[in-house]
């Protein structure tokens, strides 16, 4: 099955060079390009983009509000969104985390990492960066005040639900361990591991995993290390 691309970017000298890149692949392509966040989630929808290649600052709409509007679509479900900053230690990428994002990518990252990005998001099967986007989510959300309004009290509560063995897949998830590695861990095995991954997804409303890392740490299920 081909991968579906579409980059967004306002600038066009990085999307040539991100679609020659991606086009090179056999089992991808560019389906669309977008200069802002709105344009993006418009050719989300019209090409059936199975992964978006989202930078954060564009005019108009940014990647922001577009990763949002994906996240809200119920059309768009099975989108997955990889935000492209320039700044691997931003707050945006946590808030894009938080609205949906399936991970993020450094702009000066190798092609080959960004390449096999692509592949992880489109097969939902792991955290993008995890050491790093587990680290990042970590130090933001040790500063965070619990009165912040981005914070869902409910998700605390939802905890509940999670049996102790999918409470012990969570915390392995948001360690940016992959389902093999929690296999081993856990003397499971992989697929028993993915069953309890998506059970936890769906009993936590998590899009992906990468939501149900940022869960761990917001309902207090896992803490922040100091370092």
């Amino acid at each position: 099955m081909t991968i579906r691309v579409l980059l967004a970017d306002d600038q066009a000298l990085l999307r040539s060079a991100f679609r020659v890149l991606v086009d090179s692949e056999p089992d991808m392509e560019v389906v669309g390009e977008a200069s802002d966040g709105a344009e993006a989630v418009r050719l989300a929808k019209e090409q059936q983009a199975d992964v978006v290649l989202m930078d954060i600052r564009m005019p108009g709409t940014d990647g922001l509000a577009a990763t949002r509007m994906i996240s809200a679509d119920p059309d768009l479900a099975d989108v997955r969104v990889v935000i492209l900053t320039t700044f691997e230690v931003d707050d945006y990428v946590v808030q894009s985390l938080r609205a949906g994002a399936s991970g993020f990518l450094g702009k000066g990252s190798e092609p080959e990492e960004l390449l096999t990005a692509i592949r992880i998001a489109a097969g939902g099967q792991a955290l993008l960066s995890p050491a790093a986007t587990t680290g990042l989510i970590a130090r933001f959300l040790a500063t965070d005040d619990p009165a912040d309004g981005d914070r869902d009290p409910a998700r605390g509560e939802r905890l509940d639900s999670l049996t102790v063995r999918e409470r012990e897949v969570l915390v392995q998830v948001a360690g940016g361990h992959s389902n093999d590695e929690i296999a081993e861990r856990l003397e499971v095995s992989p697929l028993t591991v993915k069953t309890h991954v998506n059970r936890a997804m769906a009993k936590l409303g998590a899009r992906d995993r990468a939501q149900l890392v940022v869960t761990a740490y917001e309902s207090g299920l896992v803490r922040p290390r100091v370092e």
